[in-house]
């Protein structure tokens, strides 16, 4: 597995960057560059699951390992969601099973700098390069606003 960082600059005070990220109107807007339509199920507190859903009921489960309001959010990524229900680890699954997914948001002045770090196995390295940045310009843009 792979660790993949992504770092962007936004010119926002920091709570509306973690509001961008996690608030749900909007959580829809930057990750519908991954999958249009996508979504979550989740209460958002630390040790709480998370189901990372598409609209066609796929997707995965994870927990969220340590959540620092404003600060940090690290999620860990546990098996796969088929026909809205969690399946049982594959050998697939278990290549990626306990991969971790953070952000970080840093204060520097009027500007927040947001690193994404994400653990991925190697035939999805070239999607995430594509497609995190994308997805980090969004956030900048929502919160920019």
């Amino acid at each position: 597995m792979e660790t993949l960082e992504f770092k962007i600059r936004i010119k926002a005070p920091v709570q509306k960057v973690w509001s961008v990220l996690w608030e749900e109107e909007t959580y829809k807007k930057w990750t519908g560059v991954f999958c249009e339509g996508s979504y979550t199920i989740t209460d958002w507190g630390q040790g709480d699951k998370v189901h990372f859903m598409s609209p066609n009921g796929e997707g995965m489960y994870s927990i969220i390992e340590t959540k620092i309001p404003n600060e940090y959010m690290a999620f860990k990524h546990l098996g796969e969601i088929k026909d809205f229900k969690e399946i049982p680890l594959n050998e697939e699954t278990k290549k990626w099973s306990g991969a971790m997914e953070t952000y970080r948001l840093t204060q520097d002045d009027e500007f927040i700098d947001l690193i994404a770090q994400i653990d991925t196995v190697e035939q999805y390295i070239d999607y995430y390069k594509g497609v995190f940045p994308k997805g980090l310009e969004k956030v900048k843009e929502l919160a920019e606003k």
